[in-house]
């Protein structure tokens, strides 16, 4: 069979035919659209971040004059109190907060702001340095009550003991954190 030429009448209704049509891409696959990154809930961080940070506020009555001065260790009932034994010869920190120079409402929310850091980012290990309040009025430790305190209320805090000399001593305290 020989090809016809088209006459003006079907190049019209094959124009009308095909007026909706898209052309493809040069190079004639078909482009999906790229699908859009999955939502940051915002509203859930948030709201963890709040939990976080009433679960370290003081109770109404906190009685600082419990502080003996001798060495605080604390282990999570039900665990074995071996635990302090290892956390203070055995764990090495792999996180460390210093709240040197900060107030009480300053360092609950540092102390908020890296429980949850570590917490995220799946660390065990750490110390926090509270200071033996060497340059506080009376030369008494502010924080050290507090920030104990604060640690023992924590869910994902096993236990803490005072560090070793080397990493601090009386001013500093290791913590274990519960795994993921």
């Amino acid at each position: 069979m020989a090809a016809t030429t088209p006459t003006p009448e079907d190049l019209h209704l094959f124009r009308q035919a095909v007026a909706d049509a898209e052309p493809l891409s040069p190079h004639g696959r078909f482009l999906h659209d790229i699908p859009p990154p999955p939502p940051i809930p915002l509203s859930r961080l948030r709201d963890e971040r709040e939990v976080i940070l009433e679960s370290l506020r003081d109770p109404e009555r906190w009685d600082e004059a419990t502080e003996t001065g001798e060495e605080l260790s604390y282990v999570r009932p039900g665990l074995s109190r071996q635990i302090l034994r290892r956390l203070r010869s055995q764990w090495v920190a792999q996180a460390e907060l210093d709240l040197h120079g900060l107030n009480r409402h300053e360092a609950k929310h540092e102390l908020a702001e890296f429980l949850y850091e570590c917490r995220r980012r799946g660390v065990r290990c750490v110390r926090v340095v509270h200071g033996k309040g060497l340059g506080s009025k009376n030369r008494e430790p502010v924080l050290k009550i507090h920030v104990r305190y604060w640690l023992s209320q924590r869910d994902e805090v096993l236990a803490y003991v005072q560090a070793r000399p080397a990493d601090g001593g009386g001013g500093a305290v290791m913590v274990l954190l519960r795994g993921r």
